[in-house]
């Protein structure tokens, strides 16, 4: 039974999607939510379904990212996870954490990668006059939302959509799309698949 280790910056909606379906036959179980910071509102939610949880509060570091990124191997080591997922995590990660990691840590991000990484990605889909935007899972690598890509879900751009409501729709297809990708990636199959 593989061990997953969640990463979360807010609420978690991702987060609570994954850890509902580590259930039954499925090859892995959650270990672990580590937050940034101790009011995100996922660790609660993280709690309550029975998940450990911890934090380390990026405030606390004063922009020393090695310091912070020490203190949070040491908290996801002790858990001996076998997958990392970042689930919203909104910290940029150095080289130092995601080698460490390397192979074993997944993404989601809210657009059709390589399209818009980084921030903003559906107001930049939207000024770009796209007729779609959707969400990715990949391999986390050194290089911002860079990596082996996993899978895809696509929604339709819909006339008079505005950067929130693209952003509903897309959230729903994360919730479909990330649990997908966490069990096939668990069974050891890196295989792409879209939804």
């Amino acid at each position: 039974m593989k061990r997953v280790a969640i990463l979360i910056s807010g609420g978690g909606s991702n987060m609570v999607k994954l850890v509902e379906s580590m259930t039954g036959d499925h090859p892995a179980r959650p270990c672990l939510v580590l937050a940034n910071s101790e009011d995100a509102g996922g660790l609660k939610k993280a709690g309550e379904m029975g998940v450990a949880t911890a934090w380390v509060d990026h405030k606390h570091f004063k922009g020393d990212r090695e310091a912070f990124e020490k203190q949070l191997i040491s908290v996801v080591d002790a858990q001996k996870p076998d997958i990392i997922c970042l689930a919203g995590f909104m910290r940029i990660l150095t080289p130092f954490f995601i080698n460490h990691y390397e192979g074993r840590m997944l993404n989601i991000h809210p657009s059709l990668l390589p399209k818009y990484r980084g921030l903003h990605t559906h107001k930049r889909a939207l000024e770009a006059g796209d007729t779609e935007a959707g969400c990715t899972v990949h391999e986390a690598t050194a290089e911002l939302d860079d990596g082996p890509i996993l899978g895809q879900a696509q929604v339709p751009i819909e006339p008079g959509d505005t950067p929130e409501t693209l952003a509903a729709r897309v959230l729903k297809k994360e919730h479909q799309l990330y649990p997908a990708v966490l069990r096939r990636f668990a069974e050891g199959n890196r295989k792409r698949i879209e939804l």
